[in-house]
């Protein structure tokens, strides 16, 4: 079993910066895919981005690409998401998640955060 605690959401303007963090325990994070989900009111839970076990490859969502960084410290058991140039339509709860599987689909994956809420807003 592995649980996941996701912190560092909040508040910010249009143009800010967060970093989330989702720490591991119960297993080393460093043999599961880590990935981030994200699910805003009214609307479906979405994929936002992906770390591989196997080689620290990443992924990401087009809406996010280039302003968000996935990345994870094995020695500290936590995966991290750094947004950089927030913008309203980034609000939601996110969550981190983990499993074996290697997908953009949430059903995929094992284990799951409570989430933490990121409001992006002036």
């Amino acid at each position: 079993q592995v649980q996941l605690v996701e912190s560092g959401g909040g508040l910010v303007q249009p143009g800010g910066s967060l970093r989330l963090s989702c720490a591991a325990s119960g297993r080393t994070i460093s043999s599961y895919n880590m990935v981030w989900f994200r699910q805003a009111p009214g609307k479906v839970r979405e994929f936002v981005a992906l770390i591989s076990w196997h080689d620290d490859s990443t992924y990401y969502a087009d809406s996010v690409k280039g302003r968000f960084t996935i990345s994870r410290d094995t020695a500290k058991n936590t995966g991290y998401l750094q947004m950089n140039s927030l913008k309203p339509e980034d609000t939601a709860v996110y969550y981190c998640a983990a499993g074996r599987s290697f997908s953009r689909v949430d059903n995929a994956y094992d284990y799951w955060g409570q989430g933490t809420q990121v409001t992006v807003s002036s």
